[in-house]
């Protein structure tokens, strides 16, 4: 679990470096292509599908961040009407169960991307498709594994109970 825990870390800061660029290419290539069309009557002809690119890769990296930091959107019908160990158990089977379904999502990410790559799709520039893909299985992989990470947690690792159900 403690080299689980490294590798979370090593990927928490890749990801949020990745979040920080792309987040800043975007606002100077849509600001680019503002400044070039009205000034210019021109513009990056695949400029909008590289912004719209960029948005998936935000989108799933923040996704992946969103469940790092338990801040995914959650809905806990159960969490005040049971006792502290049944709100502990609860959280650890939703977690558990979002891991498993996002384990199952990253495989149909990967058949989706593979899929693409057998196709041989290009999106601009000579550049295939399926490179833009990667971001889809990466993402569910390491939503899965932060699920189940902090489903086992929830459920054995014994912490203050206050801290875990927060």
């Amino acid at each position: 679990m403690h080299i689980l825990k490294q590798i979370d870390k090593f990927l928490e800061k890749i990801e949020g470096h990745l979040i920080v660029l792309i987040l800043s290419l975007m606002i100077l290539l849509s600001f680019g292509q503002m400044i070039l069309r009205n000034f210019f009557d021109m513009g990056i002809i695949w400029g909008d599908t590289l912004l719209r690119q960029w948005v998936l890769w935000l989108g799933f990296l923040g996704a992946s961040l969103a469940v790092k930091y338990d801040k995914h959107i959650s809905i806990e019908v159960f969490s005040s009407m049971s006792s502290l160990f049944w709100k502990r158990i609860i959280k650890a089977f939703t977690r558990i169960s979002a891991g498993i379904i996002s384990g199952f999502l990253t495989w149909a990410a990967w058949s989706f991307m593979i899929f693409e790559k057998e196709s041989e799709s290009v999106l601009f520039l000579d550049i295939p498709v399926w490179i833009f893909q990667t971001v889809l299985p990466y993402s569910f992989m390491v939503i899965a594994i932060r699920f189940i990470i902090s489903g086992f947690e929830t459920a054995f690792i014994e912490n203050d109970p206050e801290q875990i159900l927060k």
